[in-house]
């Protein structure tokens, strides 16, 4: 009997590999294959769930993944604030089509503050915790100043890829559904610092 090997593609020799090691899964983003932790998965191990968040907006809901295996006081931090309303009013802030919306400035809950959006924070912050995820579409990841260990309550989700923040921003979470709500809100007017024309503003509740 002769066996006909299958032609071994890029895609099958990953796919084949993150089953071995049952920790990463594939998927498509932005056209292509690439490999990203499976957190999102339902445990059948009675292990606890990946916490997630959904960011409420005026365009619609977005969940979030987070990654406490990752960045657990990125995630720490992120869960006790959206817990106790900290980011309920706040607004997304600062938006940049092909690149990024950032959000969590609690000053923004006063449109009088306008001049000093992106500068707010918890009283606090949280040390760089880097990681080998990439900067894709629908990643949550940690803004911070020229300090790598000056995170605190801003983070910014991805509309797009953006290598050049690899390993130099803390990549949190990820979007599981509603990326089509980021990509809305970074598609709405915006004036020369990149603020929104108008308030965008979220709601965020811990779902698990």
């Amino acid at each position: 009997m002769r066996v006909v090997l299958q032609p071994l593609t890029l895609a099958s020799v990953l796919r084949q590999l993150m089953f071995a090691i049952g920790i990463f899964t594939l998927v498509s983003v932005s056209g292509h294959l690439v490999a990203t932790r499976a957190v999102a998965a339902e445990p059948s191990n009675g292990e606890a769930k990946a916490p997630h968040v959904l960011i409420k907006t005026k365009f619609g809901d977005m969940d979030i993944v987070l990654f406490p295996d990752l960045a657990p006081k990125h995630v720490e931090s992120f869960l006790k604030l959206a817990k106790s309303g900290f980011y309920n009013g706040t607004i997304f802030h600062r938006i940049i089509p092909g690149f990024m919306i950032q959000g969590g400035d609690p000053l923004t809950k006063d449109p009088a503050n306008r001049s000093r959006y992106g500068t707010g924070g918890p009283g606090y912050t949280v040390p760089a915790e880097f990681n080998k995820v990439a900067h894709e579409k629908g990643i949550l990841s940690a803004a911070r100043t020229a300090d790598p260990n000056s995170a605190g309550s801003q983070f910014f989700i991805m509309v797009d890829k953006a290598p050049h923040l690899d390993g130099q921003y803390t990549v949190f979470g990820e979007i599981v559904k509603g990326v089509d709500v980021a990509e809305t809100i970074v598609s709405q007017p915006r004036d020369l610092k990149d603020n929104p024309m108008e308030r965008i503003e979220m709601t965020i509740e811990v779902i698990q």
